[in-house]
């Protein structure tokens, strides 16, 4: 029996199952964006404070080097202590990091009465309880509703998560009823007159279904990928005879690049029911790859239908189903383009590179 698909990495990580209890969720705040949005709430806070005061320029520097200081510091301190925070529960881990913002501020607050007041009045001060008080009450509301938002970002993202896993999922399993069932009549038909080509179709038949069993975003080794396409050649030969003709153009030295599962075979499989099984005298199916831009270019030519308008249909739904997985995989990062050109259809993939 040929060897399982090698492992590979998955594109996210599913969210707990709904009977164990909720962890919390804290977001990484060392990212531009979360970062952005501190600074952003902390600046709105300081023209909220500073129209309900006296206004002036030297307020609002002052203001917002104090506010500033505190989300930063806040931010930094959540991001440095996020892996001791996910192991506690939903109401533990958010109880802890409620308490570390006012425990920032408290300290950053101290400070900062300490060094206007020396500088202003050259001597030391006692500590200003009411004004801290005040400051602790306004950190304690912005951060609630600022952890409440990331708190609720996370989860949205998981569920987002979550159903792109059951949407890749979807487009990778499909397998073509009318592929299984002329397999399984080419098996049929060879057990009589050739017993070891019909278990090598069998073998190559079952690598196929464990592929599109397979976990959604799996990733796999380019030459991995290959000898799947390979395989599912095998039987699509045997049924088409001379009127399938392959082509290949491997460019040595990529066969460690990943890419999802089922990346090319759909396409190869598309190129064959689409441009080589309509014609009577069957075509060439031309299959190239290369690197390019620091991407993984696949080229894949087969000929037009006699009939287009026929095909047409069934050729658009299956490369938006591709086009879609990719885009969910990759965003813009990757491309499926299509085009003719001299009675050839043209299939361009562009992968970012990922070496194994």
């Amino acid at each position: 029996m040929p060897d399982q698909i090698g492992e590979g990495g998955s594109i996210a990580t599913p969210p707990a199952s709904q009977g164990r209890p909720a962890h919390f969720s804290v977001p990484d705040l060392c990212q531009a964006r979360s970062l952005g949005v501190i600074v952003l709430v902390c600046q709105l806070l300081v023209l909220v404070l500073l129209f309900a005061g006296e206004p002036g320029w030297t307020r609002l520097a002052l203001l917002s080097l104090y506010v500033q200081w505190i989300g930063l510091c806040s931010a930094g301190l959540l991001c440095l202590l996020r892996g001791h925070l996910l192991r506690y529960s939903l109401a533990t881990g958010a109880l802890a990091a409620y308490v570390l913002v006012l425990l920032v501020t408290l300290v950053i607050g101290l400070a900062a009465d300490q060094i206007m007041a020396t500088l202003m009045l050259r001597e030391t001060p006692g500590i200003q309880w009411q004004s801290l008080a005040q400051q602790l009450a306004i950190a304690a509301i912005i951060a609630g509703m600022v952890l409440r938002y990331f708190y609720v970002q996370q989860r949205l993202r998981e569920q987002e998560q979550a159903e792109l896993q059951a949407r890749i999922q979807s487009l990778q399993s499909r397998i073509r009823p009318h592929f299984l069932f002329n397999s399984m009549n080419i098996i049929a038909s060879l057990i009589a007159v050739d017993p070891d080509n019909a278990e090598r179709v069998v073998e190559d038949l079952a690598a196929l279904f464990r592929a599109s069993l397979n976990e959604a975003g799996h990733q796999v080794s380019l030459a991995e990928e290959l000898d799947l396409c390979e395989r599912y050649l095998r039987i699509e030969q045997l049924r088409l005879g001379d009127r399938l003709r392959i082509h290949w153009s491997v460019a040595p030295g990529l066969e460690r690049v990943r890419l999802p599962l089922l990346t090319l075979q759909p396409l190869v499989e598309n190129a064959i029911y689409h441009g080589v099984q309509p014609r009577p005298d069957g075509g060439d199916v031309r299959l190239s790859t290369r690197a390019s831009d620091e991407r993984l270019e696949i080229r894949i030519e087969n000929p037009l239908p006699q009939a287009p308008d026929a095909e047409a249909q069934g050729n658009r739904m299956a490369i938006a189903n591709i086009r879609s997985r990719l885009q969910a995989l990759y965003g813009d990062r990757a491309r499926l383009e299509t085009s003719t050109e001299d009675g050839t259809f043209i299939t361009r993939l562009l992968l970012p590179l990922q070496g194994g």
